[in-house]
């Protein structure tokens, strides 16, 4: 397996954990119903209470929002609706002071239409920045230049009746996508990078990053045979030339050049490829590439015990020498753990992901609880819904505002909140769960804490123990210390397996029921209560 090897200093993501925070939905602060900027800033001492250790921003940049940010007009400023560029640097010297670090959402494979590189491209066909973006006569039939589909529906050309070309975007028509084979392209984002990490942001979150590259041919896809109607349109060919090339490659080598221009900066990359694609992210020896492509696999694994040990398996098999794991169980564009899981399963999703070697990203409301949303028709806001109707995916129901109290709009905001709220949110939401014995929330915080204090979770090497059809259990091992994570993914009690010599002699030191007395509870013979995780501590650690 691989088990990763380390430098004499570890990268500090090694060790910390990520919390991606939806700017529009965590906190306003000036009643307009959109969270904000001065909002974010007048929480952090949440995120810090709750024991992580850096934030990522969805998109603030200067937007049209027909995309909510990620159709980017201006890279160099903040738009209005978030606050100004003071308010931003505000929050990020707040947010080191608090000891977070803070990430970027960086959106380099299209622009807004809006955007003057854009404007200026198609004026006319002669332009100077004409290149800096793909146009393309129309087809034979005088239609698109091929049949490529927008990851959002429809046809990826738009036709422009001004220069009687096509422009190519793989999201909205509002959403052209850059050139990055033109150095000009790539001189000018390197250039937004460094303006960034100048200000001090630790790091950047990358968009869609396998996308960048394009089929210099812009040959046809070939069609998807298992495609079944009633799934997203971009489903119906395979995306064999229009995203994932080889001399993506070589591109996101020079942009880890531009990060390591800094010392102690954190590069992400957005990926849904499969596996064995995905781990080509992390470059030649892991030196070339991002520092963790993300790993999306959980988002889609069913949830049972044996199903999700055998993708571990195969993720840590695949992991070049020197790639660092990651996990992730919700985001902006996905259905919430919570929704898919039930909220008793939730907590062994807690578990999962802040034990398993590699580093965690929380997306925000997950530690309360927030589940799918119901969106009334009159006030669904995502495009791709608003595109695709016929399609159940809608990104609203992950994108609701955090419920902070049982007070007006849940302490989100004095005016009603561009979302609507969970039905249950006079109960769901951080002051209630706080002070509830045994809630979520306080099992994060509790599984937080716990991990800080364990090189073995942090580090550790992973080794599978047992799995069956209710129970998955695996041991985390570093310089000594054994601690074995046992999980019951089952709604029934469940016996644990019998674990190995030396857990049998030694205490369980942590369990996902806030349980007053640990050690009445016999390692040998692992009662797990339903839905319950423990973690137990071998007895021999320094053998």
């Amino acid at each position: 397996m691989g088990m990763g090897s380390f430098r004499r200093e570890p990268a500090w993501w090694r060790d910390e954990t990520i919390y991606q925070v939806y700017p529009r939905s965590f906190q306003d602060s000036d009643s307009d119903g959109v969270g904000d900027l001065p909002g974010i800033l007048s929480r952090l001492s949440y995120v810090a209470r709750l024991g992580v250790d850096c934030v990522w921003l969805s998109p603030i940049f200067a937007s049209p929002m027909k995309d909510f940010g990620y159709d980017v007009a201006d890279y160099r400023s903040i738009d209005p609706l978030f606050g100004s560029m003071d308010d931003f640097d505000r929050l990020l010297d707040a947010a080191h002071s608090h000891g977070l670090k803070l990430l970027l959402d960086f959106v380099p494979n299209h622009t807004s239409d809006r955007h003057a590189w854009f404007e200026e491209s198609r004026s006319s066909r002669s332009n100077a920045k004409r290149d800096w973006y793909i146009w393309k006569d129309p087809g034979p039939d005088g239609g698109p230049p091929n049949n490529w589909i927008s990851n959002f529906g429809g046809s990826a050309w738009e036709f422009d009746e001004g220069t009687g070309q096509y422009y190519y975007h793989a999201f909205l028509a509002s959403q052209p996508d850059l050139n990055w084979r033109n150095p000009e392209v790539r001189t000018a984002m390197f250039d937004i990078l460094r303006f960034w990490m100048d200000k001090g942001v630790d790091g950047f979150r990358v968009d869609v990053i396998w996308h960048l590259i394009k089929d210099a041919r812009f040959r046809d896809n070939p069609p998807n045979p298992e495609y079944r109607p009633g799934q997203p349109e971009i489903e119906k060919n395979l995306q064999i030339h229009s995203a994932d090339q080889p001399e993506i490659h070589d591109l996101v080598a020079q942009m880890r050049d531009v990060i390591e221009e800094y010392d102690n900066r954190l590069l992400i990359g957005e990926i849904y490829l499969p596996l064995e694609r995905m781990v080509r992210y992390y470059g030649e020896s892991g030196e070339s590439g991002v520092h963790l492509p993300f790993n999306f696999q959980l988002l889609q694994c069913p949830w049972k015990p044996e199903k999700i040990a055998a993708l571990v398996t195969e993720y840590e098999a695949a992991l070049p020498e020197e790639g660092w794991p990651n996990w992730v169980l919700s985001n902006h564009d996905q259905p919430r753990i919570a929704a898919r899981t039930g909220l008793r399963q939730a907590r062994i999703a807690a578990m999962l992901l802040l034990t398993l070697r590699g580093t965690p990203t929380l997306y925000y409301g997950d530690e309360i609880g927030l589940a799918d949303v119901e969106i009334p028709p009159d006030r669904i806001q995502d495009p791709w819904a608003r595109q695709e109707p016929d399609s159940s995916f809608n990104r609203d129901k992950a994108r609701t505002p955090m419920q902070w109290s049982s007070e007006e709009n849940a302490g989100f905001s004095e005016a009603e909140p561009w979302l609507p709220l969970s039905q249950d949110w006079r109960d769901r939401n951080v002051a209630e769960l706080d002070e509830e014995p045994g809630s979520l929330l306080r099992l994060y915080k509790r599984l937080l804490a716990f991990r800080k204090e364990e090189p073995a979770l942090r580090r550790g090497t992973y080794r599978e123990i047992h799995v069956d059809d209710a129970v998955f259990a695996y041991e985390r091992v570093h310089e000594g210390e054994r601690l074995a994570v046992v999980l019951n993914f089952s709604g029934d009690a469940a016996p644990g397996p019998l674990l190995p010599q030396p857990y049998r002699n030694g205490s369980i030191v942590f369990s996902s029921e806030e349980d007053g007395d640990l050690r009445r509870r016999d390692a040998a013979t692992l009662d797990l209560r339903p839905g319950e995780g423990v973690i137990v501590r071998a007895e021999e650690n320094r053998s």
